[in-house]
């Protein structure tokens, strides 16, 4: 280890060069070697991560619509998961005007599975139009998921987790339920469930002192009536005048 030898004579300004290079090579000094080793390879596989996701649109990218929270359907995505003895991962959607998050449990984890979840909850809110998500290794088909899904997908930068503030606030809440190091796959359905709709029926001062199931209710209720106006509309302009 070039070069530690300095960085211990800091430590130890007493103390020869000589001694400090015969510990660092002696069955002791090893112990440092391994330490160091460990933490230079976690930061060594967590670059590896980021670098494999490939042909991204990050989030400086986003149209100004989707930052100022306009629409109902632009949500942002992230996981929940399991501690180190745990198995699966909760895939958490938090629509970013109405606050609603969609929670599908995962226990085998592999991207095949992710994209079923994603699936899913797109078939639960239909109104899904763009995803706002970090760099996360189960997301390296991004592009099959975007077609998969009819939507686009944006990522934050890399450790700014801070840029998907709605769902960093929807995840605390479920940490509440679910204590960092839990097995979530010991969760059962239901349980998951009763975590959603607590989540969905929050009073909230962001939205008016409304729960976000009171605001999604109110948008499709609108969208349903208006489609109902545009259709009888149609029909009135097919009808033929009387002769």
């Amino acid at each position: 280890m070039p070069g530690d030898w300095k960085k211990i004579e800091k430590h130890l300004p007493n103390t020869s060069k000589d001694s400090i290079c015969r510990y660092i090579k002696s069955v002791y000094g090893r112990r440092i070697e391994a330490h160091r080793n460990r933490f230079r390879n976690k930061r060594r596989n967590r670059r590896l991560k980021i670098n494999k996701l490939t042909d991204r649109t990050f989030i400086d990218k986003r149209p100004e619509y989707i930052n100022k929270r306009k629409r109902i359907g632009d949500v942002e995505a992230d996981f929940v998961v399991s501690g180190k003895t745990g198995k699966g991962i909760i895939l958490n959607i938090t629509d970013r005007k109405s606050r609603n998050s969609f929670l599908e449990q995962i226990i085998v984890v592999n991207i095949n599975n992710v994209h079923q979840a994603f699936k899913r909850i797109k078939k639960r809110f239909p109104e899904m139009k763009s995803i706002t998500t970090d760099n996360d290794i189960l997301l390296r088909k991004h592009k099959e998921l975007e077609e998969l899904l009819n939507v686009k997908i944006y990522f934050c930068n890399p450790y700014s987790s801070w840029q998907k503030g709605s769902i960093e606030n929807s995840n605390k809440h479920i940490r509440k339920y679910i204590p960092k190091g839990s097995d979530i796959s010991k969760c059962s359905k239901r349980f998951i469930k009763k975590i959603e709709e607590k989540l969905n029926n929050r009073i909230m001062e962001c939205l008016n002192f409304l729960t976000p199931y009171e605001v999604l209710t109110k948008h499709r209720k609108r969208k349903k009536r208006r489609s109902a106006w545009i259709k009888l509309k149609r029909q009135g302009d097919r009808i033929e005048p009387c002769q």
